[in-house]
């Protein structure tokens, strides 16, 4: 695994690549920056990593300035004494927001969290390549059969051991589909599980507020939607989502 460090502080990213090369023998650091120009220069050329180690405070400004002039597509772990830039960390392509003095448990879990993204999107590539997401589904209303394709779907939701598909008017179609099923086979960048009970399309959220307990909630194209909240393990992956 090839990492960037971005720190201006030597000893803090020397300490920070020992813990790194502990955790995982197959790190390769192969870059140390300490500055916002450095990092747009450097990040904007084709320089390969799998992933960025960023300190917030930099030796000329704030890191999220690099943000304002180049497009960063790495993900990116960030590291800071300070907790009130979560959000704004959030907003890039951001694996874990590491709180200074950084542990040893604390790369280890972050390194975690990474490997289990990167599987999650070798697994999503490949589904993607071979076209194994569904397109549309086979419905019934009544004596009339229908096919809705999945771009006019605004969610689906569980209640009490039945799966609806719900269209973007709001009408619901019992479908024979868990919402384990579902999450398998729909195309994840429209689609999200926010919580046990609702899978919600992209196009149908149309504004996102704080939600007390971290969790957030959901403004949709149609109000009816009864489980609109993001819950609190889900809203990290959430956001990366939508940030795709």
């Amino acid at each position: 695994m090839k990492i960037i460090i971005i720190e201006d502080e030597k000893l803090s990213a020397e300490h920070l690549a020992g813990m790194l090369q502990m955790a995982d023998k197959s790190i390769e650091i192969v870059k140390y920056l300490e500055s916002v120009r450095d990092c747009i220069r450097t990040l904007n050329t084709d320089l390969a990593c799998d992933l960025i180690f960023m300190d917030i405070h930099l030796a000329d400004g704030n890191c999220f300035k690099i943000f304002d002039q180049i497009k960063i597509e790495t993900p990116i772990i960030f590291t800071t004494a300070f907790d009130r830039y979560a959000l704004d960390a959030f907003k890039q392509f951001s694996i874990d927001y590491l709180l200074k003095p950084i542990s040893f448990n604390d790369v280890c879990a972050s390194l975690e969290k990474y490997k289990k993204y990167h599987q999650h999107y070798v697994a999503v590539n490949y589904l993607q390549f071979n076209n194994h997401y569904k397109s549309r589904f086979i419905v019934r209303s009544g004596r009339i059969i229908d096919s809705i394709a999945v771009s006019d779907i605004h969610h689906f939701e569980s209640r009490d051991s039945t799966t609806f598909l719900v269209n973007m008017n709001m009408k619901k179609f019992i479908i024979d589909y868990t919402l384990d099923e579902l999450s398998k086979i729909l195309p994840t960048k429209d689609f999200f599980r926010i919580n046990r009970k609702v899978i919600v399309h992209i196009q149908a959220i149309q504004k996102i507020n704080t939600y007390p307990n971290s969790r957030l909630l959901l403004r949709t194209i149609n109000q009816n939607l009864d489980s609109q909240i993001v819950s609190r393990e889900r809203v990290h992956e959430f956001k990366n989502w939508l940030n795709r």
